[in-house]
């Protein structure tokens, strides 16, 4: 008789406490996000086809063409004939599968596969519709009165309700599908009632509808029952008594003649797509994430679970060892382990331990030091754990270690691995004992070396999802451990590893750069531009941004009490345009006037600090800049040509008045960003003002540094306005100036390298709102000044940053 167990979860005992006989039940149905994953690509490769029709049309025609040569050479009797029977057989095969379903109780996947097949039907008539008049997808029927379907909407039916319907495991169907199918496209070809592309859209459609479908409404899942797991798992050698249900997925079963009781684990559909899409963004995210279990076939996913378990028991490591393994049908399967008689870390011990370590329940040292032993016994041999957690790490009554939950795990595993491993238990035995004593035992078990090589790796990306959780709610945790592994281990240098294959700013760059990229294409022609522009006035704009380069080394040079080689400043001052082309905003330049600075013999400490207060005073002159040149916007005298501003004078001080005011109050309201804006202001106060009151003992220094601020912007307005002229326009030149400000601004912010798109967009904008520019000679005007300061310059900052890595000068 099957009864329902669940554990009395009492914190101060380290044993398991009687079961509690409650029943938690699934859900019956789950959406699968593998199902997702192939709606979108099925997605994809329908768009494709479409491309096809609609940009590749001699190519479809003359595949067309070739088909239907082709046919003509085949006898007519037999290709009638055999067209009449596939016909048949498309209309006999599902109706047969459908039967055989409802016979075998899943009458609801019967019905799914109704609905994926009316779906499948409705897309096929709806893109008949739309993609009529693509006639590489149609031909003129065999008699006449019109052309064939975009669509060969008799497959994509069949084909969704048989997908909906599920295949898998059961290879009769599958191939009576596949030989249907196939004979059908070909007698679609051979009675010209259909074309090679329709075929392949509408296998593609019903494909894709099928996935759709069974995303949507979700694929029904039913829980085995007690009968059902005993009956199986007798097979494989289980005496079964009676089966206790633990909960989702988990049983409890006894065994006759005093049998060692077993744990089974149920693998499906439901297990398989629990956390799926969570696992598969860390996996675009991280490196070394394992690869998500779902999109494993479920057979291959029980052996690997098998396998290891089996390994880490010959390696001597405490942990479940596999003692059967059933198969429920092509969507199910169970693993049945040793059962041991222990509780997690999670349940026993308190987070984090209270400093007195009095009124917390916390490990012992022996406890510890031999969960560092069950770590050494799977490194040993070279087995990756990859999931060392809060909940899998136990203990049992005697004090013993077991390390269980390794199906994520890998056998002759990379030694970055082993390591993360480390950094994992590391982080859990932190959790619980404090990052002292959790680095303590490492280091008696596994020495010094392992444990200083884990120490790059404690980031939270590399941890498991409940590992990530419990540091997060203990933020100076992950600090804490890590400054005492460098204190414990202090000959050891730590090689930075970068984990991370796609960070969320790397993303946004890209999808930043694609939209800037598509916008660009609607600038005018360069070369059209350059070769229609005034030449002296031209001349003028290459001149001054030419002269902004010694004027920036100038500037640069007043903010480093430091003496430097103008030689060499110029040159890293040109470098910055080659920097600025890979590096998102101003972040290259930073570096690499940092770098410069700590091979000029600067202090790092001085040298950040230096960087830091031409930052600074750079951010007021700018924002004073723009104030003036924006207060006299449309004031400008008149004459000379030049053209009346649409706006009034002011106003972009009123729109920075007013998201001032708006970020100032909400950094004052919300203590989240009130913490976040102190945390960003400390090295303000901690590095940047001692710095400035040096520069304040030598004024000469400092007033050649605010005076190349100012003249560096200046030839950039004088340049852009040249453009502007060289364009044929006539802007006034406050309006020149408040547009390179403010497109600077913008550059700065936006996460594409150089500004892309910020810049190349909203200058032109600014500059015919503020002087009445035309939209199209504002966009030339701009076109030609990032070309000057943007584009040419790369290939001279390439040969700098060449010169000066020669030189060992960064």
């Amino acid at each position: 008789m099957a009864t329902v167990i669940q554990a009395d979860e009492s914190q101060g005992s380290r044993t398991t406490p009687p079961p509690r006989r409650t029943r938690t039940r699934r859900a019956d149905r789950v959406r699968h996000p593998a199902a997702l994953i192939r709606l979108a690509v099925g997605g994809g490769w329908i768009t494709l086809v479409l491309l096809l029709a609609c940009y590749a049309r001699s190519s479809a025609l003359g595949l067309d063409s070739d088909v239907a040569r082709g046919v003509e050479l085949l006898p007519w009797p037999p290709a009638k004939l055999t067209a009449a029977l596939c016909g048949t057989a498309l209309l006999t095969v599902p109706p047969a599968f459908a039967v055989d379903r409802v016979l075998r109780g899943e009458g609801r996947r019967v019905a799914d596969g109704v609905l994926a097949a009316v779906l499948a039907y409705g897309l096929s008539l709806g893109l008949d519709l739309l993609a009529g008049d693509l006639t590489a997808l149609t031909h003129p029927l065999p008699l006449g009165g019109g052309r064939t379907d975009p669509v060969y909407g008799h497959l994509a039916p069949v084909l969704a309700f048989m997908t909906a319907l599920g295949t898998a495991g059961r290879r009769r169907w599958r191939t009576a599908l596949g030989v249907t199918l196939g004979l059908s496209g070909l007698s679609g070809l051979v009675t010209g009632y259909a074309t090679p592309l329709s075929l392949v859209l509408a296998l593609l459609l019903g494909w894709t509808t099928a996935h759709a479908a069974r995303y949507a409404v979700g694929e029904p899942v039913s829980e085995p029952t007690e009968e059902q797991i005993a009956a199986a798992l007798a097979g494989s050698g289980v005496r079964p008594d009676a089966v206790l249900m633990l909960g989702s997925g988990r049983y409890l079963v006894t065994q006759h003649d005093g049998r060692p009781d077993l744990d089974v684990h149920l693998l499906d559909r439901y297990a398989q797509a629990s956390g799926l899409l969570g696992h598969l963004w860390l996996a675009l995210r991280l490196r070394t994430a394992p690869r998500p279990l779902g999109l494993h076939p479920l057979r291959t996913g029980l052996e690997h679970q098998t396998l290891l378990g089996h390994a880490a028991s010959a390696a001597g490591a405490r942990t479940r060892a596999p003692v059967a393994v059933a198969e429920l049908g092509p969507d199910a399967a169970l693993v049945a382990y040793r059962r041991i008689d222990a509780r997690p870390f999670g349940e026993l011990f308190d987070e984090p331990p209270h400093p007195d370590g009095e009124a917390a329940a916390v490990p012992t040292d022996a406890e510890l030091r031999d969960a560092w032993q069950q770590l050494a016994l799977l490194q040993r041999r070279r087995i990756a754990h990859r999931s060392l957690a809060p909940n899998t790490v136990l203990l049992d009554a005697e004090g013993k270690v077991h390390l269980v939950g390794l199906a994520r795990g890998e056998i002759a595993a990379s030694e970055l691995l082993l390591r993360l491993d480390v950094a994992g238990l590391l982080a859990v035995l932190a959790l619980y004992a404090g990052p002292a004593r959790a680095v303590r035992a490492a280091v008696e078990v596994l020495g010094p070396g392992p444990v200083s090589a884990a120490l790059p790796l404690l980031q939270p990306i590399a941890l498991a999802r409940r590992t990530r959780a419990a540091l997060a709610r203990h933020k100076e945790l992950a600090a804490d451990l890590r400054a005492e592994v460098q204190r414990r281990t202090p000959q050891a240098t730590a090689v930075p590893v970068r984990l991370e294959r796609l960070r969320p700013r790397t993303l946004l760059t890209i999808v930043a750069c694609v939209a800037v990229g598509y916008a660009l294409l609607q600038l005018p022609n360069p070369v059209a531009v350059v070769s229609g522009a005034d030449p002296l006035w031209l001349a003028g704009a290459v001149l001054w941004a030419a002269v902004s380069y010694p004027v920036a080394s100038f500037a640069f040079s007043g903010f480093v009490p430091e003496k430097l080689s103008f030689r060499s400043t110029l040159a890293a001052q040109v470098a910055g345009s080659f920097v600025k082309v890979v590096a998102p905003g101003g972040v290259g330049g930073l570096a690499l006037n940092t770098r410069y600075l700590q091979c000029a013999g600067v202090p790092t400490a001085q040298a950040m600090s230096s960087i830091g207060v031409s930052q600074l005073f750079g951010l007021l002159l700018h924002m004073l800049q723009l104030a003036v040149f924006s207060a006299l916007v449309g004031v400008d005298t008149a004459g000379a040509g030049e053209s009346s501003s649409p706006l009034t004078s002011g106003w972009v001080l009123w729109l920075a008045g007013a998201v001032t005011a708006v970020i100032a109050v909400s950094v004052a309201a919300v203590p989240s960003l009130r913490r976040r804006a102190q945390t960003l202001l400390r090295p303000l106060r901690a590095e940047v003002l001692p710095r400035l009151l040096d520069l304040a003992q030598r004024p000469g220094r400092l007033a050649t540094g605010v005076a190349g601020q100012l003249l560096v912007s200046m030839c950039f307005v004088l340049c852009l306005y040249c453009c502007t002229r060289a364009a044929g326009q006539h802007p006034g030149f406050n309006a020149v100036a408040m547009t390179f400000l403010a497109g600077n601004a913008a550059g700065n912010v936006l996460p594409t390298p150089g500004g892309v798109g910020g810049v190349d967009l909203l200058m032109p904008t600014l500059l015919s709102l503020t002087s009445g520019v035309g939209q199209d000679g504002a966009q030339a005007s701009v076109l030609l000044f990032r070309l000057l300061t943007f584009i040419l310059p790369v290939l001279p900052g390439w040969a700098a940053f060449a010169w000066l890595k020669r030189r060992q000068a960064i």
